[in-house]
């Protein structure tokens, strides 16, 4: 299991190529469907991957924490995601998937690991309204295999912010406010309702108006949308348009990818992009850099959010 990921970090040189890597695993055979389905984390996203621990049960958890464990002297909350995602398997969970995100490290209890596939970001889609509904928005993607295995990208904000408390709470007191940023605008791309809904709070507390699209694709083809209408009215994009925010993880087009597009673009001169993701190491930065992008924030930090935001807005 060691040599599944065993250079974890090189992989993350993907980034900027529209390129992912993805671990596959399965939470187990649904007893009321009779399915065993197939989950993927972005391998940006795991720090290792183990057999499941002693897990320390603790009083007053949410139903999906399963309870905590000791990973080198820190205290690490273990989430079932199957019992997080509604599956009813007699399968006990025998391995754990360390992630660490926005800040946090968790373990996620799986039935099994599979393989690392190496996809590009055009393989993976947008999920239909249909299966959105059946997994309560836990999937942001799907991919389906040459065996016809379809594969979905798990949420990993939604599933912290529903089962760790806190994780996405918003402080008011910490946002920046300047009343010249009501007249501003800002663009936003991020595949997590979660995410979104986490930015749209600070944007909101900023009394700052904002555009919202669900990944770089849908994000490209507004603002050109957006650059079309402008012109018509004898205007810039500038005029409409203040600052786009941007994920780097997205379906079908990454943040890279859109910020290579809208750089490259005379009608968007002027408008600086931020990046908003939780893959905030140092090599990350750099490729956003080479790309064109203005600065990286990492998630979730709402106050740091609402600074760079703010920082932009107010030296135009």
């Amino acid at each position: 299991m060691s040599d599944l990921l065993k250079n974890i970090d090189a992989r993350t040189k993907l980034a900027g190529t529209n390129k992912l890597e993805i671990l596959l695993f399965t939470l187990g055979q649904d007893e009321r469907t009779g399915r065993r389905e197939n989950f993927a984390i972005n391998v940006f996203k795991v720090r290792e991957v183990m057999r499941t621990p002693e897990i320390t049960k603790a009083p007053d958890m949410p139903p999906s924490i399963e309870g905590m464990v000791s990973l080198r002297g820190t205290l690490v909350p273990v989430i079932d995601l199957a019992r997080y995602a509604g599956i009813s398997t007699s399968t006990r969970p025998e391995i754990m998937i360390v992630s660490e995100y926005n800040g946090h490290t968790q373990g996620f209890l799986v039935e099994a690991v599979d393989t690392i596939l190496r996809l590009d970001w055009s393989q993976m889609r947008v999920p239909p309204d249909m299966l959105m509904s059946q997994m309560g928005g836990l999937v942001v993607a799907v991919t389906e295999l040459e065996n016809n295995k379809l594969v979905m990208m798990m949420d990993v904000e939604k599933v912290l912010a529903e089962s760790i408390p806190g994780s996405d709470r918003i402080d008011p007191d910490t946002i920046i406010q300047d009343k010249s940023l009501t007249t501003k605008t800002v663009f936003l791309a991020d595949d997590s309702v979660v995410a979104r809904r986490q930015i749209e709070m600070t944007l909101d507390a900023m009394k700052i108006k904002h555009i919202s699209t669900i990944n770089g694709k849908r994000a490209w083809d507004e603002l050109q949308r957006i650059a079309q209408s402008a012109d018509l009215q004898g205007k810039v994009v500038k005029d409409m348009v203040q600052l786009v925010l941007t994920d780097v993880e997205m379906p079908e087009m990454d943040g890279y990818m859109l910020t290579k597009l809208i750089k490259s673009d005379p009608r968007f001169a002027g408008i600086p992009v931020l990046m908003h993701s939780s893959l905030s190491g140092a090599s990350n930065q750099k490729l956003g850099q080479s790309v064109g992008v203005d600065g990286y924030v990492a998630k979730f930090e709402p106050h740091r959010l609402s600074e760079a935001i703010a920082n932009f807005l107010l030296s135009e």
